[in-house]
Parts: structure tokens; C-alpha cells; sequence
């Protein structure tokens, strides 16, 4: 019988990675009028994606170094889209 397993994307850098780990965690959301990532301050989403990037980290890359890749994204990414009007 064939089975066929899930297979994670195939992911070019660590930024990229790290906002898939993010997003499968519920960490950040996608804007859906602009494509903007968004951070949804979201205590346990943030640690979820923590714990995913320690545990799994891509190949040849440290626990720490997905810790920190994660952590830049975060930074990097606000909580409202740039090009939304404020409410």
C-alpha cells in the first residue's frame, strides 16, 4: 500500500523559515486586502513558534540560531498593516 507523509515546504532562507514557523504557529497573520505580515501579540502563538524552532530547527542551523531568527522576525514585523486606514 503506498502512504504518502507530510512534507514541510521547501524553505530558501532563515527569514523565510522563520515566518513559516510563525505563521504555523498562529504567531503572525497575513493581511488579506495587502499581503502584510501582522504580529498578533499573541503570548502563547509566540512561545508555540519558540518551542517549534527549538525543537526543530532546519538542518546544520543551532536550537539557538531558529531561536533568533525567529525572534528578528518579530521584530521586524508590526501589529497593523502599513497601508490599512487606522480604525
Amino acid at each position: 500500500m503506498l502512504t504518502t507523509s507530510e512534507r514541510r515546504p521547501a524553505i530558501r532562507t532563515m527569514r523565510g523559515w522563520a515566518i513559516y514557523v510563525l505563521q504555523e504557529a498562529g504567531a503572525i497573520r497575513e493581511c488579506e486586502e495587502h499581503g502584510w505580515m501582522q504580529d498578533r501579540a499573541d503570548p502563547h502563538s509566540r512561545e508555540r513558534a519558540f518551542d517549534m524552532a527549538r525543537g526543530d530547527p532546519p538542518a546544520c542551523v543551532s536550537p539557538d540560531a531558529a531561536a533568533a531568527a525567529i525572534r528578528d522576525v518579530l521584530n521586524s514585523i508590526g501589529d497593523s498593516c502599513p497601508e490599512c486606514p487606522p480604525d
